[in-house]
């Protein structure tokens, strides 16, 4: 595992990127402290399922009415 600030991963993003595609973890620090950690993208073989949420999220019957506050706040009301 590679630990670096964010001054070094910004002068060095390339050369970290090589490392991350050869396997190593990278660890990018602020003041000291880990704030990320670069790791290797690895694509699912599981297929994707459309619908998978149906049934499972519910939509306010007033989802488009701007509450009046904030139509206020926009000058959207005549007053």
């Amino acid at each position: 595992m590679h630990i670096t600030n964010i001054s070094e991963a910004k002068a060095t993003l390339s050369a970290l990127i090589k490392k991350v595609m050869d396997g190593k973890e990278i660890i990018i620090g602020k003041a000291g402290q880990p704030v990320a950690k670069l790791v290797r993208y690895e694509r699912s073989d599981e297929d994707r399922r459309p619908g998978a949420l149906h049934g499972k999220i519910i939509i306010a019957d007033d989802f488009d009415e701007l509450p009046e506050d904030i139509a206020n706040a926009f000058g959207m009301v005549d007053e």
